[in-house]
């Protein structure tokens, strides 16, 4: 196309961010909705790119390439394919129901605004750049806005949580910086497509070893740190309960719905193509990590009483499931290529449909704490659903995504990465299956003890079901978990060729 739809995709946030910036007369309402149009304005030139998308072609689509540090080599170039598309899609949607869902915050919504739509931006910037540079810029300024709208608009203990999100995800941050240096001082380029290429031919893996002495392992090990921490990958997931838990409602579903998606993105984008012979030495110890994540997060999430760090734990066992699928191909050397495109498809549509569910429940919470006045504790609830019918209803198709009922979109990725995941690695799938049970014990324990049975606690009170602007927030959602559970070849479609090219060059050394 003609003109730079991926810039402008990165860069129309940041525009309204400006224009809200340098606007201190717009009143709270009028300021929502210059935000609220921004934001959605990805969303549409989204669009614009699915429609001039085709799946078969090779290579990143929509190009953009533009010197920045000569000295260095930096360019800021900007490319999309199928993985990446999903991705951009998948924010275009989740930003502006975020943005939605904090509609009645009435402490400075235009910082608010401006600070979400700063976030927008920076993580569209990781979903497209094509070099380390500008890449990890947008990963580390998302950083700040989701730091400041956790610290000044979350709960009691936001500061504490806000303080660890910023120093893990940065301690992670700063060896994936240094991996990268030393990717750079032994074949002196930054860009994701020539990385790919020398690591194809197997020039990077000769450059890394002319270093010498550990670097190669720790290089590998630095830009595997910095992407564990951002997932998270079990044991490096200590961050995310609290800092989801105390976040504001809309920050929750942007942190769980998007940012999370980062760092398996980066896995893909990043680990997978330039370290195959690393990852496949250190496979059997990642998936290990992988089912313990998948295990953990589920068991977790069940004893918990306070129901946002019940989702916010669903969410650690959720995306183990997408590196379980990863892990699981890299430890065969030579996977069949039937399992290994069923896992790796898996994958990727539990990124966009996790992000989507995972938003969903997000949201129903903070619909609970705000009717109650606060209260979000298990046992605090009873009978909403003879007072709120609509609520309950939509809350539930959100419940039974996140379970993987079959006709909603949770469903189609998880089977698919147990389908591959079993043919490569058959004890970490039949181990994983004990994650989904307790996933359906801890969710079907939520909606049986808040929606059903006697109204106790804050359902015996008075208690509205969903506002007009809370149907607007939650009901585009639950319609996708329909549309992509019935018909998941709408996604397939635009992932298969890339799958399919990855799994014809997955022969492990």
């Amino acid at each position: 196309m003609s003109f730079p739809v991926l810039s402008l995709l990165i860069f129309m946030p940041w525009v309204g961010a400006f224009v809200l910036l340098v606007s201190p007369g717009l009143g709270p309402r009028a300021a929502r909705l210059l935000a609220l149009t921004f934001s959605l304005s990805t969303l549409l030139l989204a669009g614009v790119a699915l429609c001039g998308f085709d799946p078969s072609a090779a290579g990143y689509q929509f190009p953009e390439s533009h010197d920045w540090i000569t000295s260095l080599s930096v360019r800021f170039r900007l490319g999309l394919d199928g993985l990446s598309l999903i991705l951009v899609l998948l924010t275009g949607v989740v930003a502006p129901l975020s943005l939605l869902a904090s509609w009645s915050q009435a402490n400075n919504p235009r910082l608010l605004c401006i600070l979400f739509l700063l976030l927008q931006g920076a993580a569209l910037g990781v979903f497209l750049a094509l070099d380390f540079v500008p890449w990890f810029l947008f990963w580390e300024l998302s950083l700040v806005p989701a730091y400041f709208l956790i610290r000044l608009w979350g709960g009691a203990g936001a500061t504490r949580s806000a303080y660890q999100f910023v120093i893990y995800t940065i301690g992670g941050s700063a060896f994936m910086l240094l991996g990268f240096a030393g990717i750079s001082l032994a074949v002196g380029t930054f860009d994701f497509g020539e990385l790919t290429a020398l690591a194809a031919n197997g020039t990077l893996a000769v450059k890394l070893t002319a270093l010498g002495g550990i670097w190669p392992t720790a290089i590998f090990l630095g830009v595997l740190l910095g992407l564990a921490v951002k997932v998270p990958l079990f044991p490096f997931h200590t961050w995310l309960p609290a800092a989801y838990a105390e976040a504001p409602t809309g920050v929750s579903m942007f942190l769980t719905g998007v940012m999370s998606k980062m760092g398996v993105y980066g896995f893909l984008r990043i680990l997978w193509p330039l370290f195959p012979s690393a990852l496949h030495t250190f496979a059997p110890a990642l998936l290990w990590l992988a089912v313990g994540g998948v295990i953990f997060g589920a068991f977790a999430a069940m004893r918990q009483t306070d129901l946002k760090r019940m989702v916010a734990y669903s969410s650690v066992n959720h995306l183990s499931y997408c590196l379980l699928a990863l892990f699981a191909i890299c430890a065969i050397s030579r996977p069949g290529p039937d399992a290994a495109a069923a896992a790796l498809t898996g994958a990727i549509l539990q990124m966009f449909n996790h992000g989507i569910s995972a938003a969903a429940l997000f949201f129903c919470v903070g619909v609970l704490e705000v009717r109650s006045g606060g209260l979000r504790g298990i046992g605090d609830f009873g009978g909403v659903r003879t007072v709120a019918p609509l609520f309950a209803g939509l809350c539930g198709i959100s419940m039974f995504s996140s379970l993987g009922l079959p006709g909603l979109n949770g469903f189609v990725g998880e089977f698919l990465v147990f389908r591959g995941v079993f043919g490569l690695v058959p004890w970490a799938a039949a181990i994983s299956t004990l994650g989904l049970f307790a996933t359906a014990f801890f969710l079907l324990t939520f909606w049986q003890r808040v929606f059903h049975g006697p109204r106790i606690g804050a359902g015996k009170g008075p208690f509205a079901d969903l506002s007009a602007i809370e149907v607007a927030t939650l009901l585009p959602l639950v319609g996708l978990m329909f549309l992509f559970g019935l018909f998941p070849q709408l996604l397939t479609v635009l992932i298969n060729p890339l799958v399919n090219t990855w799994v014809s060059h997955l022969a492990m050394p």
